[in-house]
Order: structure tokens, then C-alpha cells, then sequence
């Protein structure tokens, strides 16, 4: 446990995209500076993580997760490692007594998931898991105006969580896009992750998910970049389509696949008996909101003289945001946003999403967290 009032030392596992992309880890922790100390990084491809430590002056090195916590110093290790790759790791991180910051999903298995929980528990260790939606201005003010009750009873939901494909677009993928295509990983785990810890966030823990799910095209092809021309034997779904059910007949349908190339609709729209919220809306706001009877027997869209919600923090600090959040938690005292019920949860929608797709029925959940706008 960290004793003193800052900063926490942290080592970085794993040296891939989201540690150096420019809206990930390394590149934003600047911004915390006076919270977060980089002392150590990791990562399998030792040419790679000794070139990463040198661009952001990171004194320690090492080929593995043991030999990263077994050289000490740390108060916490952030797993940016590949999803099948990140129960093990975790593992080994929380069996060291040090806080955790993991990428998404939590686990493979609900098993697992429940080992790395209880054994944070039994340890007095906080685990924050991606992806970090829920430290995002437009989400939390969407989750607020649901709460109070703005747009009325929440009937449904639409929720885009796809995009083309790593390797999909003209400019191709900056590294071997292959694993993403591979049983165990895919765009459910990938992309639908992120609309299920959304739309759950707002609107709390879901009952029962149904689902159809396959493979479009069984070879992929890498349009452009370093590896233009890839062929990839797709192994994974990429191409799921999902509804979650939250009980009162409330019910959200969400995409997670390789399939999206470009949409004008709003990453997630909310339709509720009083009105509407949209969020993400391309080439306009981040947030807006409908109402009925705006004024008596008008109903319109909601025109602030600001906006209603904007999220600076996407661009301005990245995927280092929900690093200073663990910061935040352990030096500070702050509520966890970003908790492992919440990723477990997620993870049992991925599972029943794969169960339902492939039996043909509904699945009941089983796992819950505690929402936001529940009361103490």
C-alpha cells in the first residue's frame, strides 16, 4: 500500500498501441506528473521496450511481468497487454501486492475474473479496469439527466461500438493487425466492450442479452500500411449485433463488429418517454438532448448557448486518464469509476452475447454492480 502522498510508482506492462499511440498511456501521463512516476516498463520484445524507456525516460526495463514486480519499487503496474493475455498477467501483478490498472477486458472467464476481484479484496489492492467512458464529461452528464428523470422512462437504446476493422481502413495498421482477428480476441471483446460499459453505465446492470453473431468474410486483407496486402484467416466473429434487456421493457441494442466504415447516426442514442439524448453525435455535438412539451404543446431540441457536455479530456490526456484515476483512488480517496464488479459484468454480457449468438436463445446474467445513480 502506498504510505506516502504521491506520487505513485507505476510500471507499464506491455509497449504496444496503447502505451505510445498519441492518445494513449505514455504519451499523456505528463499530465499527472505530480500523482504518477513511470519507473519501470516491460514488454516481450526487449529491442522495443528498451527504445519506448529511452523516448520517455524510463530508467528500469524487463522482458516479463515476474521480473517487473520481482525487482520491487512499485506501487502499482498498468497492463496494456493483448486480451488473452490479461487474467495471467494480472495475476502475477495483484499476487505482488500492487494496485492494478488493466486494459479491457478483465478476464477471459467469469472464473477468473472472480479470482483477480477476490484476490484484490483479500489484499487490500484497487483494481481499475478499461475502458475509461465513465470519466468522460458527455457520459456522466447523459447518466445524470437519466437519473433525473429528463427524458422520462427510458424505453430503449442504440449503441454503435464498431469500427472497420485494424488493418480496415486506407491506412492500414501501424503493427501485425492479425491477433485481432483470432479466436479469444475480435471486435466483441475489442469495440463491443466499450458500448457495453456505456450503456450499462447509464443505465445500470442489464437481466438477459440475445444475440446473432458470425464471421463476414473469412479472409481479411490489410488495405494499406507496413502491412498492406496481409491476408488474415479470420478465426473470430467480426460481426455482432446484440440486445440487452434491463427489465420494465427497457432495452438497448448494440453492434460490436469489423464492419463499420462510416456512420452518420450518433454513437449512442437514449429514447425516453419525455425525450431523447444523443451522444456523439458526427460533425456535431457531443452531447444534445430532445424534449417534449419544451414549451406548452412544443416539443424541440434542446439549443444551449454552450454546450451541454464536452469532453476535453479525449484529447487532452487520452488513455492516461484512467492511470490518474488509480492515482486519484489510492492517494486521494476518490470513488472508483472504473471498478472491477462494473468489468465483470461487462465481461458475462461478452460471454452470454457468444452463448446466445451460438444456441440460438436468450441468456439470463447473473453478475451486477453497483450503478452510479444507486443510492447508499
Amino acid at each position: 500500500m502506498v504510505t506516502s502522498a504521491g506520487p505513485l510508482r507505476v510500471g507499464i506492462l506491455g509497449a504496444g498501441g496503447i502505451a505510445v499511440a498519441s492518445y494513449g498511456v505514455l504519451p499523456n501521463l505528463h499530465h499527472y506528473a505530480d500523482t504518477v512516476e513511470v519507473v519501470a516498463l516491460a514488454d516481450v520484445d526487449q529491442a522495443r521496450a528498451a527504445a519506448v524507456a529511452e523516448q520517455y525516460g524510463i530508467p528500469r526495463v524487463h522482458a516479463t511481468v515476474e521480473e517487473l514486480v520481482a525487482a520491487g519499487g512499485l506501487d502499482a503496474v498498468v497492463n496494456l497487454t493483448p486480451i488473452p493475455a490479461h487474467y495471467a498477467t494480472s495475476k502475477v501483478v495483484l499476487e505482488h501486492d500492487l494496485h492494478l490498472v488493466t486494459e479491457k477486458p478483465i478476464a477471459a472467464t467469469l472464473a477468473e475474473a472472480d479470482e483477480l476481484i477476490m484476490l484484490a479484496e483479500r489484499r487490500g489492492r484497487v483494481i481499475v479496469s478499461a475502458p475509461p467512458d465513465l470519466l468522460r464529461a458527455p457520459i456522466k452528464k447523459a447518466r445524470d439527466l437519466v437519473a433525473g428523470g429528463e427524458i422520462g422512462r427510458v424505453a430503449f437504446a442504440r449503441v454503435h461500438s464498431s469500427h472497420q476493422g485494424p488493418g480496415g481502413g486506407p491506412g492500414g495498421w501501424p503493427s501485425d493487425p492479425t491477433w485481432f482477428y483470432q479466436r479469444g480476441s475480435g471486435p466483441l471483446l475489442d469495440m463491443g466492450v466499450y458500448g457495453i460499459h456505456q450503456i450499462t453505465g447509464i443505465l445500470g446492470p442489464a437481466r438477459r442479452v440475445v444475440a446473432f453473431s458470425g464471421i463476414t468474410d473469412p479472409v481479411r486483407v490489410v488495405r494499406g500500411g507496413p502491412f498492406a496486402g496481409l491476408e488474415i484467416d479470420v478465426t473470430a466473429d467480426d460481426n455482432t449485433l446484440f440486445l440487452l434487456d434491463f427489465g420494465g421493457s427497457t432495452y438497448a441494442v448494440v453492434d460490436g463488429n469489423y464492419n463499420l466504415h462510416a456512420s452518420r447516426s450518433p454513437r449512442l442514442e437514449l429514447f425516453g418517454r419525455r425525450g431523447v439524448i444523443n451522444l456523439g453525435v458526427p460533425d456535431g455535438p457531443e452531447l444534445e438532448v430532445f424534449k417534449t412539451d419544451l414549451l406548452p404543446g412544443v416539443d424541440g431540441w434542446v439549443d444551449p448557448s454552450r454546450p451541454l457536455a464536452s469532453d476535453a479530456s479525449r484529447a487532452g490526456v487520452g488513455r492516461a486518464i484512467i492511470v490518474g484515476h488509480l492515482a486519484d483512488i489510492v492517494l486521494n480517496g476518490a470513488p472508483n469509476e472504473l471498478g472491477a464488479d462494473h468489468a465483470r459484468h461487462a465481461l458475462e454480457i461478452m460471454l452470454a452475447v457468444e452463448t446466445s449468438a451460438r444456441e440460438g436463445r436468450i441468456v439470463e446474467l447473473r453478475t451486477t454492480f453497483r450503478s452510479p445513480t444507486d443510492q447508499p
